[in-house]
This record gives structure tokens, C-alpha cells and sequence, in this order.
């Protein structure tokens, strides 16, 4: 781009020269960039000139200026981080970073039909390694994250049973029930049910009063955004399916090589977030959503997402990886499609697909166990300081648990403050969006934490709250 008041010309960004301007415009028949813009509503377009910077001398200057800008940031791998709640800190083995860098996939991840490259195999490969984590047939290319994932799943449920209402969770993450309420609203009402103190599980008494004729889907998930494994699943899918509703399970992936498959507690269908995958977090733009059911045509018919498929060619005994079903997904729908993913989400499938590859069937069950047995460790010794709960401590957990500081005098964004004192990102401020919480916050601790690590957290914290 360029200014054109002053006719500046901008490095690096197209279309930015006035004469390749000038002629586009006359191109498409507008007098100026600003009649492109006439559809805007004049209240919520910018009224006054952007007074950008001078263009960059040469591409190492540009270097220098955005390196200075991400110098003010301080990534995970400069402290210890022990926040999760969405995007968490997993190891990435090497091998994801040179699948996800090579050429055959970066450039050409998300081609054409009919691709040479490889790209539609692997992905292939990456939804029949999902389906048996998840016990399901057909497992979709990536959403864009596991919030859009779980709104298009409680959609599908819609309009394959014809109803409005869904029901979902008071433990569900807020970020990702204001995509299911920004995503369903139009279509659904949103009921909310609560969860015992103790243990975390769902009060089945109000789910009953909760379901209703007009129940089109129950939603959980295992575990849960708090951390605590739902041990009455299968009952909720019961529930849920005597009312004649869809029951849909979202889950963490990475528990899945020691919690049972969803479908083998009766999910209709299933939906996550592929980060803890190989994929690094990014700020958040590693996440990826996907959703897996079983291989019946109601399913196939309302999946908003891509399905890659083995089919012949005209040659006997040839088979070829090619889309199932483009004529029926929200790609095709653009504007009038009620989700959105960005192209990065189709790699992120690829390099899931690989780490699932590379860890196999027993490094899957010896991650689980792993994150289990150190999340037990940290829950152990952070409930044995003065002051300090855990949390829901009648359940099982995976991966999170909640931290209550109520009897400390300090709030958690103090607390929070310290530990960055001391090199340490500490848990996730709970205070606002579970405020029935107290003074909480969620840890997270995953593969990557060592006894170390979690003993080095204890410390810290016995002295800011000294």
C-alpha cells in the first residue's frame, strides 16, 4: 500500500506504486480508493490520514524495526509458564518443525483439487490417526479453533434434529462459549448448567429440568476448560439421548492416549483443539479445531469442513486423495457461511498429523501418564502451602487444576506480579469469569514441567505471599 496524499510508496506491500493504483481503479470503474470504500458507514471508517512513518531504507532496517518490536515481548521459552487455559505449553519434537517448514506443505498445503504433492494424504493420514484417538469414522479438516469447532459441531446437531436449544456447561472456557453464543445465536438458545463444588461433575438434576423436547445437543467436555475429568459422561450422553438430542463431547487430544475414546461413551460427535499436537502456540495462532463423528450421511451432509477421501480414477486399481464434499461445506457458502478458518489451520493439520505419527499408540498413553502423574505432584505441593486450595478436589484432572487464594491477602494479578518477579508466568486470573471462584487461577502443567520446576513455583510462591 501506499499514502496517496503524498504519493509514498511502501516496500514490500503490493499494489502500493500510484500508476498500478491509478490503473486498478480504473480497472474496477472507481474514481478513488475512497469510493471503494462508500459501502462503510461513514461513523466507523477513520476521518483523518493514518500519518504512517516513512517507508523503510532497505529490508534490514525493516529487520531491525520489527525485531526491536517483538524485543518487548517475553516468550514462554525466557521463564517458566505454567499458563494454559486455551493454548498450552507442550514440547514440539523436531521433526514437526522441518514437516511443517518443507516446501511440498508450506506452499501448497491448501491447493487445488486433484493434488500432487502429498498434501492430501497427509492430511488423510491425520484424520484416520484422529479417529482412532477419538473412536470415531470421519474425523474433518481443521476449524479455526476448537471454539469454532464445538459452535459448528452444536450446529450440525441442529439441523440434523430440527431443534434450537443446546445445552453446554458452566465450566466451559468463556472465550469459547462467546463463539458458540456468537456462532449459534441466530439459531439457538444457549442454556448453561452447573457443576458440583467438590467434584466438578455436572448437576445431572438440572440437566434433566435443563433437556427438553426442543434439545438439539448436550454439551461437555473431557476435561474440562477448570481442568477436572466429568465422571458422569456416559449418564449425560443418556440423558441427553432419551430427550432425542445429539451428544457432543469436546476434548483435549493429548488425554486421549489414557481416557477412554469419546464414542466409547456414547458421543455423537466430537470436537477439540489440535495445539497441544506438535504445534507450537504462537500467541495463539497455533490453534486449529476439528471435529469427528461416525460415517453416517447425516453427518456428512451438515459438516461445515472439508472431508479428503480415497477414491478410484478411471484406471482399474487406482486411487486417488480428493475432496468428499466441497458442494456442502461453509468454504463454499462464503459470506453466508456462519464459521471462518484461516489457511494456517490446514498445516497445523499436517503437523499433527506427523506428531501423532511419531508418538504412536504408547508414546500417546505415556504422554497422558506423564502430565497426570506431574499435575498430581504440583497439586500436592501447591495445597500443602499456607493459604493456598486446590480446587475441586474430590475429581480427577488432566493437564489443569484451579487454585484458590482466598485465604492469602493479596489478589491473583498481585500474585501474578510476583511470580513474574521471579521468572514465572503463573496461572491463569479466574477472578473475573468465575467469580463464584473466589480469588483463583487456573495452572497448567503439562510434559514439559519437571518436579524442578513445580518445586521452584512453590518457592516463589511462599515468598510473595510471605
Amino acid at each position: 500500500m501506499g499514502d496517496p496524499a503524498t504519493g509514498t510508496v511502501y516496500p514490500y506491500i503490493p499494489n502500493s506504486v500510484p500508476a498500478i493504483r491509478a490503473g486498478m481503479l480504473a480497472e474496477v470503474g472507481a474514481a478513488s480508493s475512497e469510493e471503494l470504500y462508500d459501502v462503510i458507514p461513514a461513523s466507523i471508517r477513520l476521518d483523518h490520514p493514518l500519518q504512517l512513518p516513512g517507508p523503510p531504507l532497505s529490508e534490514y532496517d525493516l529487520r531491525r524495526h520489527v525485531e526491536g518490536l517483538l524485543a518487548s515481548n517475553r516468550p514462554t521459552s525466557e521463564v517458566l509458564s505454567f499458563l494454559g487455559g486455551g493454548c498450552w505449553p507442550h514440547f514440539v519434537p523436531a521433526v514437526c518443525d522441518e514437516i511443517a517448514s518443507r516446501g511440498e506443505f508450506v506452499t501448497a498445503y491448501h491447493d487445488g483439487e486433484r493434488s500432487m504433492l502429498g498434501s492430501y494424504q497427509a492430511q488423510f493420514e491425520f484424520q484416520s490417526m484422529m479417529g482412532e484417538l477419538t473412536g470415531m469414522q470421519m474425523v474433518s479438516t481443521t476449524t479455526y479453533d476448537w471454539g469454532t469447532a464445538a459452535a459448528s459441531s452444536l450446529i450440525m446437531a441442529i439441523q440434523i434434529t430440527g431443534r434450537h436449544e443446546v445445552v453446554v456447561p458452566a465450566s466451559i472456557s468463556p472465550v469459547r462459549l462467546r463463539e458458540i453464543r456468537t456462532i449459534c445465536g441466530p439459531t439457538a438458545t444457549i442454556r448453561v448448567v452447573g457443576h458440583d463444588a467438590n467434584t466438578g461433575a455436572l448437576d445431572q438434576a438440572a440437566l434433566r429440568a435443563a433437556v427438553t423436547a426442543e434439545t438439539a445437543a448436550v454439551y461437555v467436555e473431557v476435561p474440562s476448560f477448570l481442568g477436572f475429568l466429568e465422571p458422569g459422561a456416559p449418564v449425560i450422553g443418556e440423558i441427553a439421548k432419551a430427550a432425542g438430542a445429539l451428544f457432543v463431547v469436546g476434548v483435549d487430544p493429548s488425554s486421549l492416549g489414557v481416557l477412554a475414546a469419546p464414542r466409547t461413551y456414547g458421543a455423537d460427535i466430537v470436537c477439540g483443539d489440535l495445539q497441544p499436537l506438535g504445534i507450537h502456540m504462537t500467541a495463539g495462532g497455533g490453534n486449529a479445531g476439528f471435529i469427528a463423528t461416525p460415517h453416517e450421511d447425516r453427518y456428512i451432509a451438515t459438516c461445515p469442513t472439508l472431508l479428503v477421501s480415497i477414491v478410484p480414477t478411471v484406471h482399474e486399481g487406482e486411487y486417488v486423495f480428493e475432496w468428499a464434499n466441497f458442494e456442502s461445506i461453509s468454504y463454499g457458502l462464503r459470506a453466508d457461511s456462519h464459521d471462518f478458518a484461516g489457511t494456517a489451520q490446514t498445516i497445523w493439520a499436517i503437523v499433527a498429523g506427523a506428531y501423532l505419527a511419531l508418538m504412536g499408540p504408547q508414546g500417546m498413553r505415556e504422554l497422558g501418564e506423564t502430565i497426570m502423574q506431574r499435575g498430581a505432584y504440583a497439586r500436592a505441593r501447591l495445597a500443602a502451602l499456607p493459604g493456598l486450595r486446590v480446587a475441586f478436589g474430590g475429581a480427577a484432572h488432566f493437564k489443569e487444576f484451579v487454585v484458590c487464594f482466598d485465604q492469602t491477602p493479596l489478589s491473583v494479578a498481585e500474585i501474578n506480579a510476583g511470580l513474574r518477579e521471579h521468572g514465572i508466568y503463573g496461572g491463569k486470573d479466574l477472578t473475573a469469569d468465575f467469580p463464584e471462584l473466589g480469588k483463583a487461577a487456573l495452572y497448567c502443567v503439562t510434559e514439559i514441567h519437571r518436579r524442578q520446576d513445580v518445586d521452584r513455583l512453590v518457592a516463589a510462591l511462599g515468598e510473595v505471599l510471605r
